[in-house]
């Protein structure tokens, strides 16, 4: 199977994951998809992940996170720079999503952060995604 845009395919997984209620889901591993994962978790989209050094290619693991009442912790998630539009910002133009209560995941020069830390360091950079 090929996959045009491989960030998005990792994003619609998760989206179908959570609307399916499950525990977790899995996606082929990149170095991008494992910083996104890094940040879903530091953030406290998502529980954990792991990777597993499956053959012929490593798969990214990731586990789920719910309320009490099953309810998903992930509200959304949006797809913002694809390949055959990229969408860049400026330091002072990062995005804000849901007024603060989202976070929009940036790939700066010094690699990929959030778009409050970018904004933090004085960076700006490719908008990747947003997530709510």
């Amino acid at each position: 199977m090929s996959v045009t845009d491989p960030i998005a395919d990792m994003l619609t997984r998760i989206r179908n994951a959570i609307m399916a209620r499950h525990e977790s889901t899995l996606v082929p591993a990149s170095r991008m998809k494992i910083a996104i994962a890094r940040i879903l978790k530091e953030e406290g989209f998502i529980r954990d992940f792991e990777i597993l050094k499956d053959a012929p290619q490593k798969t990214l693991k990731v586990y789920l996170s719910y309320t009490g009442k099953k309810e998903p912790v992930l509200g959304g998630l949006r797809r913002v720079s694809r390949p055959g539009l990229r969408v860049y910002a400026k330091s002072r133009e990062m995005p804000r999503v849901l007024g603060g209560l989202g976070i929009a995941i940036v790939s700066t020069p010094r690699g990929i952060m959030t778009a409050q830390q970018a904004r933090r360091m004085n960076l700006g950079g490719e908008v990747i995604c947003y997530i709510w």
